[in-house]
C-alpha cells in the first residue's frame, strides 16, 4: 500500500501543478495528471500482466490444433441436422473468435517490454484491452455452444469431442478473467502481485483525491489562517511550491486529526525535498507561529 509520504507528494505535486492562483482549472487537470504521475507504476503493472498472460497461453496452441480437427468433424455432423444450424453458427463463430485471439497475442507478444520505455504502458495496455475484450467474446460465445448443445441430447455423443476441446480453452479463458481483475479473487495467491499493484495505484489516487479536495474546499479559510501569520500575506507572493506545502499543512493542522507536530515535521521534509533551500526554514516558521492557535475544527 502507498505510504503517507506517497500520498502526500502526490497532494503537493497536484497542488503545484494546477497553480491555484489563476492556474488550470483542477478538475481539468486531475486525469492528466494521474496518468502522469502513475505512468511508472502502471507501466510495471502491463509488463507483469503481459508476462502472466503469456504463461497462461503456454499450452494454448496444442488445444486450439485440437479443437479445430474437431470442429471439422463437428460442423461436418451438424450440417446434415438442420435443427441444430445455430449451434453450427456458434462454433464456426468460435473458431473465428480463436483466430483473432491468436492474433492479438501475436501482435502483444511483439511489443517492446522494456520496463523503462515510457511506451510501453500505454502500447500493452491498448494491446492487452484488445487480447482481453475478444476473450471475452469467446467466453459468451463458447457457453452459448455448449448450452445449445444441452437442446439436443440425441446429439451430445457426436459433439462431446467438440465440446472437450471447447472446455479445455475455456479453462485458459477463465484465467484470463482473474488476471484482468484479479481484485474480484481475493483466494488466488499467485495473482498477489497484480492484485496489489492495482491496488495501491487506486489506493494513491483515492486517498491524494480526498486530501486535494479538502484543501480545495478549505483553500479561502487555510488563507485566512496563513494571512494571520505571514506579514503582508498574499498567496501569489509565496513560492508556488511552498504556498502548496502550506495550504496542505494547515489543512491537516486545523482540518484533520494528525498530530501538529507529526503535520510540521513532515511539511519541512516536502518544503526540503521540493522546494528551494529556504523552504524548510520558511515552512517551519510560519506553521510553528500558527500551530500556537491549532485547535481542531468542528
Amino acid at each position: 500500500m502507498p505510504s503517507r509520504r506517497q500520498i502526500r507528494e502526490a497532494v503537493i505535486q497536484f497542488l503545484y501543478c494546477t497553480d491555484l492562483e489563476g492556474g488550470a482549472d483542477p478538475a481539468s487537470v486531475r486525469e492528466p495528471f494521474w496518468e502522469f504521475i502513475t505512468e511508472s507504476d502502471r507501466r510495471s503493472l502491463q509488463v507483469a500482466t503481459f508476462r502472466t498472460v503469456q504463461h497462461l497461453a503456454t499450452g494454448r496452441d496444442v488445444r486450439l490444433a485440437e479443437f479445430m480437427e474437431r470442429k471439422s468433424v463437428a460442423a461436418a455432423f451438424l450440417s446434415s441436422h438442420l435443427e441444430a444450424e445455430s449451434v453450427k453458427i456458434e462454433l464456426n463463430r468460435i473458431a473465428e473468435l480463436e483466430s483473432k485471439w491468436s492474433t492479438a497475442f501475436d501482435q502483444v507478444e511483439r511489443l517492446p517490454r522494456n520496463d523503462d520505455d515510457d511506451a510501453v504502458a500505454d502500447g500493452l495496455e491498448k494491446a492487452l484491452d484488445v487480447l482481453f475484450r475478444i476473450d471475452r467474446e469467446l467466453a459468451l460465445s463458447r457457453q452459448r455452444f455448449l448450452n445449445g448443445i444441452e437442446d439436443f441430447p440425441s446429439m451430445r455423443g457426436q459433439l462431446e469431442a467438440s465440446a472437450a476441446s471447447v472446455r479445455r480453452l475455456q479453462r485458459i479463458s477463465d484465467r484470463m478473467r482473474m488476471v484482468e481483475e484479479p481484485e474480484k479473487f481475493p483466494d488466488q495467491a499467485d495473482l498477489s502481485k497484480l492484485r496489489e499493484s492495482r491496488a495501491d495505484i487506486l489506493v494513491l489516487r483515492k486517498d491524494a483525491d480526498a486530501i486535494v479536495d479538502g484543501v480545495l474546499n478549505h483553500k479561502s479559510v487555510i488563507d485566512e489562517r496563513l494571512a494571520q501569520v505571514v506579514d503582508n500575506f498574499a498567496p501569489e507572493r509565496i513560492d508556488p511550491v511552498d504556498r502548496a506545502i502550506l495550504r496542505l499543512a494547515v489543512y491537516e493542522i486545523f482540518h484533520a486529526t494528525i498530530p501538529v507536530k507529526v503535520v510540521i515535521n513532515e511539511a519541512i521534509e516536502l518544503a526540503k525535498r521540493f522546494g528551494t533551500t529556504d523552504s524548510g526554514r520558511f515552512v517551519n516558521g510560519v506553521l510553528d507561529r500558527l500551530a500556537k492557535d491549532a485547535s481542531p475544527a468542528s
